[in-house]
Formats: C-alpha cells, sequence, structure tokens
C-alpha cells in the first residue's frame, strides 16, 4: 500500500485525506491552532526541524508521494518540502487552490507582502478589518493612530495594535454575516491575503457591496521545478501517474 504524506490542515487537504483509501495517508499538521479539525486517517502534529528533520522522516516512513495542501502562505513549509523530495527522490505535488477573482464594482490595492499592506493604511481609512490571521499582527503593531478589527482562530499574542479588537470565529461565513460586521465596526478598510477558497470569500462580496476598499497581499511563489494542480481530483490523477 503506497504511503502519501499530506502536508496541511486546509480544507482540501482533509477532503484528500478522506478519499485517498487505498494509499496509507499520513496528515501533518502544523500545531498552530488550538483545536484544529482533524483529517481522516492518521495524524501527527508539529514540525519536522527543517528541510533535514522532513528528509529523515520520508526515509523512516517509506513516504512515496508528498502532497503539499498546506496554506498558500506557509512559504517556509512549501520550500521545506520541495528541498527535502529532492533530497530523497521522493516525488511532490503542491494542491494550491485558485486565488481570489477581482469582479466589478471591487476596488482592490495589491501589495506584496505584509509590511507593504501596513505602509499603505495610514492613507486609506482609520478603521480596518484585519484578515491576515494572528500571527503577522506584529507588522501592524507600530500603527498607533489606526483602530483594528482582528478576526482569526485563537487568540492573538503581543505584539499586537494597542488599538484592537479581537473576533475568534472560524469559517465559513456569509455574505449577511460579513455585511452585517462590517456595518456594526463602520469598518472603512479590509485587509486579506489572497489564500482563495469560498470558506473566506464572503467578505469581498460583503465590501464590495459596501463600497470599502480592499488591500490583498498578493501569494508567495511556489518552490521552482514543482508540479502545482488546484484541485482534489488533479491531485487523485497526479498520484495515479507516479504509480506508474
Amino acid at each position: 500500500m503506497p504511503t502519501v504524506l499530506l502536508l496541511g490542515g486546509t480544507g482540501e487537504a482533509r477532503r484528500l485525506a478522506s478519499v485517498l483509501p487505498p494509499y496509507r495517508v499520513i496528515s501533518s499538521l502544523a500545531g498552530r491552532v488550538a483545536d484544529p479539525a482533524r483529517p481522516a486517517g492518521e495524524v501527527r502534529i508539529g514540525g519536522f526541524g527543517g528541510p533535514a528533520g522532513l528528509a529523515a522522516y520520508l526515509r523512516a516512513e517509506r513516504v512515496d508521494a508528498v502532497v503539499d495542501a498546506t496554506h498558500p502562505f506557509a512559504a517556509r513549509m512549501s520550500a521545506n518540502a520541495a528541498e527535502a523530495c529532492s533530497a530523497t527522490g521522493v516525488p511532490l505535488v503542491v494542491l494550491r487552490r485558485p486565488g481570489f477573482e477581482c469582479k466589478p464594482g471591487d476596488d482592490w490595492r495589491r501589495v506584496p507582502s505584509l509590511e507593504a499592506a501596513a505602509a499603505m493604511l495610514p492613507g486609506i481609512a482609520g478603521r480596518i478589518f484585519l484578515t491576515t490571521g494572528r500571527q503577522g499582527l506584529a507588522h501592524f503593531a507600530h500603527l498607533t493612530e489606526q483602530w483594528f478589527l482582528v478576526r482569526c482562530v485563537d487568540p492573538p499574542v503581543p505584539p499586537v495594535p494597542p488599538r484592537l479588537e479581537v473576533v475568534l470565529d472560524r469559517g465559513p461565513f456569509t455574505v449577511d454575516g460579513e455585511t452585517e460586521l462590517l456595518a456594526r465596526y463602520d469598518i472603512g478598510v479590509l485587509v486579506t491575503k489572497d489564500s482563495g477558497g469560498a470558506m473566506t470569500a464572503a467578505k469581498l462580496d460583503a465590501a464590495r457591496a459596501r463600497g470599502i476598499p480592499v488591500v490583498v497581499v498578493d501569494r508567495p511563489p511556489v518552490p521552482p521545478g514543482v508540479a502545482v494542480v488546484s484541485t482534489v481530483d488533479e491531485v487523485i490523477a497526479w498520484l495515479c501517474a507516479a504509480r506508474r
């Protein structure tokens, strides 16, 4: 029975884990969320110790293929996977859902990084809905004049912006709910990563309806030379081809 190491706790990764038998599937979660949604099959939680540690794990578990289904912004893990698979000769495919699509009526301001997003905010609005995750809040901690609404799964830890309100919640979200949230807090600008996916896309529809600008942080590039697909079905087809 082939062994597949499935990296990531995304919705796509959980769906993939549930449909891959007769493979032996090992799902690896980073452990950054206190109560993650657990996929089917074997689960390991925590890091590998860099590319060398991951390569050692691939050899020890006799992994036949690796599927990188991590979050589109998990650049370090993707780089580690590419290096470890190159060192061991284990085939690797990256599953990346399509990014968000800019639609008529949107007012998007694309930036290459969280630092660039923070630098842009003082010139746009004073009340900001920040949906980039709790780990990147340090990039906004120096903004003392702006007020932030932050939504995340677990409570953030310092450094964080001094004027901050936190909403603990997990998607999927609805357009009606997001519209009400923007109105209740009188939000003037939305900041989001281009993570894609239906679970969090409603905020973009709500921002469009209210005429609110959106600062969109672009994705980091996928490591060069790695196969990239965008759907669970494409991963299954790739795995079947890799076995031939």
